[in-house]
């Protein structure tokens, strides 16, 4: 890495104890679960499965990231609060049919759901802001434009 003048930063660099036997050495020596590590948008967790019970990593996303691009989305909500619904149904549905383009992994079901959930509150509430007496009921949302978000699903094996 020096030839080509790369460095390692140093606050985010380090050796960790992590793969198939991790937990068992660690269990050994009485240091409780192995660390984990985030590493392209997600946290890696390992694990062993529920099924076979064998070694597995788990990766479920960041959950600052997540809440960064909640925010965005949110913020994106206000600016679009008086636009017509179809144009912000069209917009938000690419928003999260990409994100879910990147994040849908077997183990990571849970985050997406409620990545799912946080932003049909946000688009709900944001109706409700555009008028004092707004008619819109989370029973009525979900009947009438909760479809219009994709649902969530696993795109990776």
């Amino acid at each position: 890495m020096g030839k080509l003048g790369l460095e390692l930063h140093p606050d985010k660099t380090r050796l960790i104890e992590f793969g198939r036997f991790a937990a068992e050495r660690r269990r050994r020596r009485r240091e409780g679960k192995p660390e984990t590590f985030n590493f392209l948008g997600f946290t890696h967790i390992c694990g062993r499965s529920h099924e076979t019970g064998y070694f597995t990593v788990y990766r479920k996303t960041i959950g600052k990231r997540m809440t960064a691009k909640l925010k965005e989305i949110r913020q994106e909500l206000e600016r679009r609060r008086r636009a017509p619904i179809v144009e912000t149904k069209e917009w938000l549905s690419s928003v999260v049919r990409g994100y879910f383009q990147y994040h849908a992994l077997p183990d990571n079901q849970r985050r997406m759901r409620q990545f799912r959930g946080d932003v049909l509150r946000g688009w709900l509430r944001q109706l409700r802001r555009r008028s004092q007496r707004s008619h819109w009921t989370w029973e009525r949302f979900l009947e009438r434009l909760g479809n219009a978000i994709p649902a969530v699903e696993i795109l990776h094996p």
